[in-house]
């Protein structure tokens, strides 16, 4: 996949938006300020001879319009510059693609060993580890060291025949003086394939389909 590529269209298609976004915003200002002299005029047209309105009114509200534009005008400025800081934001994660990142996320099993990084409690004396398939069936369970060591994880049952393709999560359940203590989902690395931005977030495709925000990645490494 052409990353650079596929960022710079991102980035034209953006500021091609914004372009018309900019002008579409300049045409409603300017029918919204003739609407505003057309109220003006019939106000004027309309007063009470007897009781005119002070020109001092007739500024305050000219000057309460003005402000108004201008807000409007800065907060289309500020929509434009967030917009350009995610595609910058983008362009610099395009690097990650290819690498594997950890996460707390499922997992892609292709027959290949998956690293698991648990975090047991200083506390627990008993740790299990639970695998899950995408259904959310319970596939496996193992006593697991009560330490923060990685566990390769080979997909194979207990008879060492190995488990279907798929994606799975895994969970650790603690334990300490039999008392239960923590039930957390243990860190993967997994392989990003693209990167978005949603509505401003700046998300990392991982190779299960799974999206996660670039700052829940804890750590990044070379494939392999």
């Amino acid at each position: 996949m052409d990353v650079t590529s596929t960022t710079q269209s991102a980035a034209s298609a953006t500021t091609s938006q914004a372009t018309q976004n900019e002008v579409a915003a300049e045409a409603m200002i300017t029918s919204d300020f003739e609407t505003f002299l057309k109220m003006l005029t019939a106000q004027m047209e309309n007063q009470d001879p007897m009781n005119p309105i002070e020109s001092t009114d007739y500024a305050v509200q000219l000057a309460t319009f003005s402000s108004v534009e201008q807000q409007v005008q800065t907060n289309d400025l500020l929509k434009g510059l967030a917009t350009q800081l995610g595609i910058m934001g983008m362009a610099d994660m395009a690097g990650w693609v290819g690498m594997e990142a950890r996460v707390s996320a499922p997992a892609l099993f292709d027959g290949s060993p998956i690293t698991l990084m648990p975090e047991p409690p200083a506390a627990a004396d008993t740790a299990y580890l639970v695998v899950k398939d995408a259904s959310g069936a319970e596939v496996q369970r193992n006593s697991v060291p009560t330490n923060s060591d990685p566990i390769e994880w080979a997909g194979v049952d207990s008879q060492g025949n190995p488990l279907p393709n798929g994606t799975y999560t895994f969970t650790l359940e603690s334990f300490g003086n039999g008392n239960h203590l923590t039930t957390e989902t243990i860190d993967t690395y997994a392989r990003v394939t693209e990167t978005q931005n949603e509505g401003g977030r700046l998300l990392l495709v991982l190779e299960s389909g799974a999206k996660v925000e670039a700052d829940d990645i804890s750590a990044l490494r070379e494939p392999g």
